[in-house]
């Protein structure tokens, strides 16, 4: 199958050439031609088979037919979760659409609002933006829904988990009835659905792999080991792996920040990603990744929603996910578009709880093994419903017991 047999049309075929696209992906070929049928659109795919040009290359081809925006009225509106995301899509947008007429503007929060209403007031087409920062530029009366012909929402149900279920509500009211409306997103648990469905019009349904299922192509190596070596374990493997570009995945900005010092006793260039960073350091951050100027990304679940490297080696997460679909998510960062990945988990005895949930949640079984020189000792970690400050007290009570009186208590027979 062919992109030109799924209906897209010069100059975009070009472009697609240009960029030695060469096959459509999966999504691609199940979502173009509805969308450029008019369906709305429910969608589901692991990231990076291909999602955001499945929802793009159709309606770029559709409002290159189109009168210009005028200022302030964008044609298609594409809302997501996080900046890093919103700026991902707005550059596939200008490289899809390079050379064309369509002008893109994106728009989030942590930088000047000017730039943004300024763009806004010279006309735009395509519009992608963070939902907090399009209800200010409302609120600031530089933009208006009623010309919104498209709506996508994409990774929805991130955007869900992130608490935007009011922004996203209080948009829909601005947005005309007659909308095509278009959900992408890498996973669809229920809640999302549900919303979905109350949203859209007799939406075609595409799963190009099953829910909240993980990507072949991706290898999974769980070590089980004890919570304060992780640290000296990581460092362990990324220098005798010669690791050079490594996303690891921790749960909190404060862990993010520490663990940069620590692979830093190690001679391990790292930087941390996390909300609490300015907009112009997280891309910095970003960009020396992507250029190798550091070994390791430390970031935070919210932070790497945009990371977008095609062939990223390796994914690690440091500490597991206490959501199991963002395991899905993590992993997703390798792996990507055809290459292969190698996603490594660090489990102590008080995360096997949370394995249990993922490998509910992805159906498979995620055996553990030992790394070599860092076997657990479990002597400081906890049980799934031990105290381990009581259990570190009680085996030292035992062991002085047996020093004094040499005595060494046996099971029953």
């Amino acid at each position: 199958m062919t992109f030109a047999s799924l209906g897209l049309h010069e100059p975009l075929l070009a472009t697609l050439h240009a960029l030695n696209y060469q096959q459509p992906t999966a999504v691609q070929q199940a979502a173009i031609p509805a969308i450029l049928a008019g369906r709305d659109v429910l969608a589901g795919a692991q990231t990076g088979t291909g999602k955001t040009a499945a929802f793009l290359l159709p309606k770029l081809q559709q409002l290159l037919n189109q009168p210009a925006a005028s200022a302030g009225q964008p044609l298609l509106l594409v809302v997501a979760p996080t900046r890093e995301l919103a700026q991902q899509v707005a550059d596939s947008a200008q490289r899809y659409g390079a050379g064309s007429r369509l002008r893109t503007g994106v728009a989030y929060g942590g930088v000047s609002l000017r730039p943004q209403i300024q763009a806004l007031q010279e006309g735009l087409e395509i519009l992608i933006a963070t939902p907090g920062r399009l209800l200010d530029l409302i609120n600031q009366q530089a933009l208006t829904l009623s010309a919104v012909q498209t709506l996508v929402l994409d990774e929805a149900d991130r955007m869900l988990d992130l608490g935007f279920s009011d922004e996203i509500r209080a948009l829909l009211k601005l947005l005309p009835a007659q909308r095509q409306t278009l959900f992408f997103s890498a996973t669809f648990p229920k809640a999302v659905k549900d919303l979905a469905y109350s949203l859209l019009r007799d939406p075609q349904l595409i799963e190009v792999t099953p829910e909240n299922s993980t990507v072949d192509s991706i290898k999974q190596t769980l070590y089980q080991l004890d919570k304060k070596r992780k640290a000296a374990a990581l460092a362990y493997l990324i220098g005798a792996g010669n690791w050079q570009q490594v996303l690891v995945f921790v749960r909190t900005k404060q862990g993010a920040d520490a663990l940069v010092k620590e692979l830093a006793l190690d001679g391990i260039k790292a930087d941390s990603l996390h909300g609490d960073k300015s907009q112009g350091a997280r891309q910095r951050a970003l960009d020396d990744f992507k250029a190798g100027a550091i070994r390791a990304l430390i970031a935070t679940d919210v932070a790497a929603r945009g990371i977008d490297i095609v062939s990223l080696p390796h994914v690690v997460n440091y500490e597991l996910p206490f959501n199991a679909e963002d395991y899905v998510h993590r992993i997703g960062r390798t792996g990507r578009a055809g290459n292969d990945g190698h996603a490594i988990s660090l489990v102590s005895r008080d995360e096997e709880n949370l394995l249990a949930g993922i490998e509910q949640l992805i159906k498979r079984p995620l055996p553990m093994i030992w790394l070599t020189g860092f076997e657990p000792a479990f002597d400081e970690d906890l049980s799934r419903n031990g105290n381990p400050r009581k259990a570190r007290a009680k085996a030292k009570a035992k062991a002085k017991a047996q020093a004094v009186y040499g005595i060494r208590k046996t099971k029953k027979q």
